[in-house]
């Protein structure tokens, strides 16, 4: 009943997911979707019966082919698969996993290393955006070894840069798609609400934590024992998504675009303790922000996330830009996660008086874990099994 297919695992960034070749797949669609639903062992909170780590972080897909652009390496599609629902979403892109991707690339020969430092041209089919990263390769091999840190992440590792120029316009062509620094959403239950929506990387609503009565400072323990306050936030999350078109009904949220915009709750700089227990100083960040993951609150922080949060901060009037400490530099940004400290940059010009984001820039690391064939079955025999019955 079983099937093998070609797979690596890799720890990319504060993620960890499966990485494939597009060949060895179905073409997109259902067949597609069940392949990675059984091979993560989706739907079931504990995963049990796949390979997934029963979170959003450990639940993810990076599939990759030859790129069909010339300006381009690889075309590398993301696939967050739902824990515990029969849902594989293909919206919006996961920054860690992009991590992985350069690595993968190369030990998989998809392109041949070059000298000590391997430079990956990326085109993610999520959001139509080239992506270059940069990995340390040494005697011909993929460097995993060094003295770079990220929150979240025990031990050093190699550092691999990431770097997306022009990036926003992953849902439009703006950078603001609604056209304003902020909106003001009407949710039920809960009122007016003032929000900004910034599409960098992939689109974020940013809120006010001050604004549902949090600090910012919350742990993801905190946030997920409360289901009030998750039913809150995806409420809002679904009407900011409706607003933005992307659904039709904001009560749909969690099934139609569970992905996206990623709701983030953003307060001003504030000493807290990490989930580690490890002290955070407000004198060590510029921004502190909490992220949701697939209705849950995120471990960490998503590089996309982090992207567009420094993008955010550069614009005059976002509520990002109103709550950030005022003398932060773009291009050594700091964001105070649940985790730790998240650094990421930004270049931007000015034109006619509007800011212009020419390129988000970040370090993420990543570690191969594994490298084999995994197994899921085949839905052929499990028809035949069920006829037999």
């Amino acid at each position: 009943m079983n099937e093998g297919i070609r797979c690596s695992i890799i720890r990319g960034g504060t993620s960890k997911g499966l990485y494939l070749l597009e060949e060895d797949l179905p073409p997109a669609g259902p067949a597609r979707d069940h392949v990675l639903l059984n091979l993560m062992g989706s739907p079931d909170k504990k995963q049990i019966n796949g390979l997934g780590g029963g979170t959003s972080v450990t639940s993810k897909v990076a599939i990759l082919a030859p790129s069909k652009h010339p300006f381009a390496d690889v075309d590398y599609t993301f696939a967050q698969v739902s824990v515990d629902k029969p849902i594989v979403s293909y919206k919006g892109n996961c920054g860690n996993i992009l991590a992985g991707v350069g690595p993968f690339v190369l030990e998989s020969g998809l392109l041949p290393i070059q000298g000590d430092v391997t430079r990956v041209r990326i085109f993610n089919t999520n959001t139509n955006s080239v992506i270059n990263e940069t990995v340390v390769t040494r005697n011909g091999k993929v460097c995993y070894s060094g003295n770079y840190q990220i929150a979240g992440v025990p031990g050093m590792a190699s550092p691999i840069v990431i770097e997306t120029e022009k990036p926003h316009g992953t849902i439009s062509e703006q950078l603001l798609p609604t056209g304003h620094a902020v909106d003001e959403l009407d949710v039920p239950g809960i009122g007016k609400l003032k929000v900004s929506i910034v599409d960098v990387t992939n689109p974020l609503l940013f809120v006010r934590a001050s604004e549902l009565g949090l600090t910012g400072t919350e742990l993801p323990a905190r946030i997920d024992s409360d289901q009030e306050l998750l039913d809150k936030l995806e409420r809002i999350r679904g009407v900011a998504a409706q607003y933005l078109g992307l659904l039709d009904d904001y009560r749909n949220s969690s099934t139609v675009s569970p992905t996206i915009p990623k709701l983030t709750l953003v307060a001003a700089p504030e000493t807290y303790q990490n989930v580690n227990g490890h002290e955070i100083k407000d004198t060590d960040v510029d921004l502190v922000g909490r992220m949701m993951s697939m209705q849950k609150a995120h471990p960490t922080y998503a590089m996309t996330g982090a992207l567009c949060t420094v993008a955010a901060a550069a614009i005059p009037g976002t509520v990002v830009n109103q709550v950030m400490r005022p003398e932060a530099k773009m291009d050594q940004f700091r964001i105070g996660h649940p985790g730790g400290v998240i650094e990421v940059g930004a270049e931007t010009t000015f034109n006619d008086g509007k800011v212009e984001i020419q390129k988000v820039f970040g370090y993420r690391t990543a570690r191969m874990l594994m490298t084999g064939v995994a197994f899921f079955e085949n839905t052929a025999c499990e028809t035949e099994t069920a006829r037999r019955k």
